[in-house]
This record gives structure tokens, sequence and C-alpha cells, in this order.
């Protein structure tokens, strides 16, 4: 079974902080046990400093003979139950001499191991964990203290012994008190983290289903923004690739519709012709004006195809610039020739074409393309007897170059899509039926390309006019420079 990751992000936190609470049980029964241990000890040798002290004072009252029973077993006793421990009272030889018993638990021998008592003297205070040499059956804490003359004559030893399982009561206790509070701890923290874990994954699960949404071509589910957090960052940007998609979707399919239509026109008065005069239609005298039609539309197909071309290379990145220094005046003189007889047919007259050279660094095939386009466009929308003209001007950073024509213009509310693919101004088709909508993308492409700009200008039974501006030559050649290192990496 696939684990989500809910699931994994709840049980690696649960498991760290499982982990965690386990070494603080552990770290606090180590500390506690050390400190019971030292407490222990501590009271054990302040009683055993206390009986060895009135074990002094009696013995040494008896000219260090002799301890008198009667007077020193009442003081064991009353700390024996004290601390409920048991007191011994051990001569130089190990022999047990006097006993007080504070546990109930009969000692197993009458002597204590000479190698002990002589450790509590040379050491000055005896500890220990265990069974004294035997002396218990089960593991006690014991202190020794030693009683000597005042000449420092060794006399007897004081032990103090308590049971260890007190140790193991307490550190049950202690445990017991740890467990109840970790799982009232735990059931809040996973409680906490369930809830926390679902409010992280929440968006991510909202994220998934509209993804499963697009992949089947729903693009219109959009994730709600709670948070600026890191996630809601993300849910701006998945809504906002969600735009993207939307966006590129509807061009998609308005590309896919654009392109059928303007390749189907075309195909069919093609073929309608064609199979006209194949099958006899069209009589003999009448096949060359439609082959000419069939000519016509041939080439208009190629252009098509062509422009559709350049569109996928500038889009691709794959259109080298090669930026030379030429006049761009003579560009537009050379390009205004080719439309001299459409110019002389609507009896359209022609401004600004005096100008002087004007120099700019760009590619000059491309340039021509776009002035070519332009130029074609104000003849194409120009009114009968109206005026094209053709002005430079320049500032610090570009060189401009503006095309107007006379004529109905462009309305406003069209003016934003001028550049748009297959967008045509004229939605009935009856003014442009040889164009499809692509010249004016493809130069706003090229100059962009350029680093320059293209803005349109028009006023509704005025004018219309397309101003399009190139980098002066200190950033153009910044432009080939780049293009010639693009070029020697690609070799």
């Amino acid at each position: 079974m696939q684990k989500t990751l809910f699931s994994k992000h709840f049980v690696m936190v649960s498991a760290v902080i499982l982990l965690s609470i386990t070494i603080l049980g552990a770290v606090l029964l180590a500390f506690a046990s050390q400190y019971f241990k030292e407490d222990r000890y501590e009271l054990l040798g302040y009683n055993a400093q206390q009986a060895a002290a009135l074990t002094y004072e009696d013995f040494k009252s008896n000219d260090y003979k002799a301890v008198n029973t009667r007077v020193v077993m009442p003081m064991y006793s009353i700390l024996a139950h004290a601390i409920q421990s048991d007191i011994y009272l051990v001569n130089t030889e190990g022999e047990i001499l006097l006993y007080v018993e504070g546990e109930e638990q009969k000692p197993q021998s009458t002597n204590i191991s000479k190698k002990i008592v002589s450790k509590v003297f040379t050491d000055g205070e005896y500890r220990e964990v265990g069974r004294l040499d035997g002396l218990y059956k089960e593991a006690h804490y014991t202190v020794g203290i030693p009683v000597a003359t005042d000449e420092g004559v060794p006399a007897a030893v004081i032990f103090v012994s308590t049971s260890a399982d007190i140790l193991t009561e307490f550190l049950a206790q202690i445990l017991k008190m740890f467990i109840v509070s970790s799982l009232a701890v735990l059931i809040l923290a996973f409680a906490a983290v369930y809830f926390l874990t679902a409010d992280l994954v929440r968006p991510l699960r909202k994220m998934v289903a509209a993804t499963q949404s697009f992949s089947k071509g729903d693009f219109t589910v959009r994730v709600p923004v709670e948070s600026y957090d890191e996630l809601g960052q993300l849910a701006i940007s998945f809504n906002n690739m969600a735009s993207s998609l939307a966006t590129t979707e509807v061009t998609r399919r308005s590309f896919t519709a654009n392109v059928s239509h303007e390749l189907r026109t075309p195909m069919t008065t093609i073929a309608g012709f064609v199979d006209g005069i194949l099958d006899g239609t069209i009589p003999p005298e009448k096949r060359d004006d439609y082959l000419r039609i069939v000519s016509d539309e041939t080439k208009r197909l190629a252009r098509l195809v062509r422009s559709m071309l350049n569109i996928a290379r500038i889009e691709a990145g794959e259109l080298e610039i090669k930026p030379d220094l030429f006049d761009i005046n003579d560009t537009v003189l050379r390009t205004v020739f080719t439309f001299e007889k459409q110019l002389e047919d609507k009896h359209i007259e022609m401004r600004g074409l005096d100008t002087g050279r004007v120099m700019v660094e760009a590619d000059p095939d491309l340039i021509h393309q776009v002035v070519y386009n332009l130029i074609e466009n104000a003849v194409k929308f120009a009114n009968e007897g109206g005026v094209i003209s053709v002005h430079y001007s320049e500032d610090d950073k570009f060189t401009y170059v503006a095309i107007r024509n006379s004529g109905d213009g462009i309305p406003k509310d069209e003016i934003p899509h001028v550049f748009d693919r297959f967008y045509k101004t004229d939605k009935s088709r009856s003014r442009d039926k040889g164009g499809a909508g692509l010249g004016l993308h493809i130069v706003r492409s090229i100059i962009n390309l350029h680093g320059g700009d293209i803005v349109v200008r028009s006023v509704e039974g005025e004018y219309c006019e397309f101003e399009f501006s190139i980098p002066k030559p200190a950033k153009s050649a910044k432009l080939k420079a780049k293009n010639d290192k693009n070029s020697s990496k690609t070799c």
C-alpha cells in the first residue's frame, strides 16, 4: 500500500516525539537514581558519624577499654529506626560487638571481613552497594566510619546499612509518574500533530485534485490561498500556472481553429478549381483565369506556411539575428517601389521619402520584412486618394520609424489585439482576403528580438500609425556580440 504524505509526516513526527520522550525518561531515571544514591549515602554517613561520635565519647569515658551497652544501644536504636537502617559496632578484627536492627532483617554472619575493616581505617570512610561480604542476602547501601583513640589508634568501626530495595521503589514511583504524564503529553502531542499535518497537507491535496482536473482539460480549478508562507506562495504560483495554462490552452485552440480555417480556405479553392478543370466543368477558354486563381491561392498557402514557420522559429529561439549597419530609409524606399502599381491604382501619395540617410544597426533582412509588412498594410488599408507618410526620429537610446496611412483607422477596442496571431480587425475578412493575420505578430516578434518595441496609434476615420524602435548601435553592438557568442557555442 502506497504511503501518503500525511501518513509519512504523521508517523515521522510521532516517532520523533516517542523517541524524545523515551530518551528523556531514561535520562530522568539515571539522574534520579544517582541523586537517590548520593542522598542515601549522605544520610547513612551522617547517622554513622553520630553513632561514631557517641561511641567515641562512651569509649573515652571508659578509658578506651570498652563501651557501655546500656548507654550506646538506646542511641543506636534511635538512629537506626529514624532512617530504617541497621547499625553495627565492629572491632578491628571484624567481629560484630553490637547490633541494632532497623529493617527486621537478621544478618547472615557475626563477622565482617577484616579486609573491609582495614579499608575503613585506610580511607577514613567506606561506601558500598552490595551484600557487605555475605552479611546480607540482598543488596544494601552501607557506610562505614572508623572510631579511634585520641592517639589515633584504631579501636572500632561503625557500619550503617539500609536495603537497596528502596531505590527500586523510588524509581518505580518516578517511572509511574513519568509514564502517566507522558501518556497525557503524547495524547495532546499526537492530536496536535494530526491536525497540524492535516492542515499542512490540505493545500497539497487540493493541488493534486487540481492537477487531475488539468489532465482532463479543465483549467478552471484554483487552489485557495490561506496563508502567505511557503505553502501560500506555492498556491499563488500554482494558480498563476493554472491561469497561464488556461491562456495557453485557449490560444492553442484558437491557433488550431485559425490554422484550420486559413489552410482550408485556399485548399478548398484550389481543389474546387482543379476538379472543375479536370472534369470539364470549367470551359477551356476560362482555364487560364482559374489557373491564375489557383496559383494565387497556392502562393497564399505558401506565405501562410512560411509565416507560421517563422513564428515557430522565433518562439523557439532558433532565429539568429545578424546585426549590420545599414540605411533604413533606403530599405523603406526599395520596399515602396515594390508597391508602385498598387499606389498608382489607389492614387496614394507618399510622403517622408526625401529624408536623408538614417543609419541603424540591426538585421537587414528581418527589418526589411518588418518594413514590408507595415507598408503592405498601409497600402491595403489606405483610402482612395489617401496619404502614406514615413517619419524618423531618435533619442539617446533608440531610433524610431513611424509609418502612417490615412483611412478608416482601427477601433479603440481592437487596438490591444492587432498583434495577436490570426487576428483581423475586419471580421468579415472582405477587405483582407489574402492575409492570415500573422504579419503584425511577426513584426512585433522581430522588433522585440532586436530589443525594441512597436506601438500603434489610430483615430477612427482619420489615420492609423505603426511606430517601431531599434536600439542605437551601442546596444546593437552588445546584441551582436551576444549572438556571436551563442553562434560559437553552437559550433
